[in-house]
């Protein structure tokens, strides 16, 4: 993956595998892991929170965050001022949400992609930049 961005990462314990085989793609440098640090039952804001407020700061580059169906994720994330958390179950879902909305934090849906689909979603995410242009318009126009 992209050895210049730094990660946040979180999950559920539906996503607490898929967390572990993502976090393995990066350098130890690159990623925070937020947990869950096991695949007992939790909270999923409990870690959609953190991994948010991390880019929210500014402390990471993206958040990365996967639960069961990456909605619940994803309403927690875009409470966070300036976060654009966007669930993407496909390459090409990943693509749009960075080259059109900017989105800072990527929502997988576990329970819906195989690890190995996780992975490619995870690298065309980090590594499709904005276009800007026409999109900067509405991308501005997003926070309330």
């Amino acid at each position: 993956m992209n050895e210049h961005k730094t990660i946040a990462i979180g999950a559920d314990h539906a996503g607490f595998e898929y967390k572990q085989f993502l976090k393995d793609q990066f350098q130890d440098s690159q990623v925070k892991d937020y947990g869950t640090y096991s695949a007992d039952s939790v909270d999923y804001p409990d870690f959609a929170h953190p991994v948010a407020g991390a880019v929210e700061n500014g402390e990471k580059d993206f958040g990365i965050l996967i639960c069961g169906s990456a909605n619940g994720v994803a309403m927690t994330a875009n409470k966070h001022k300036g976060v654009r958390a966007a669930i993407c179950w496909n390459e090409e879902l990943a693509e749009l949400a960075r080259s059109h909305n900017d989105a800072n934090v990527l929502c997988i849906p576990a329970r819906f992609v195989s690890q190995d689909l996780a992975k490619r979603i995870t690298e065309k995410f980090i590594n499709t930049p904005f276009e800007g242009g026409r999109h900067s318009n509405r991308v501005d126009k997003i926070s309330c």
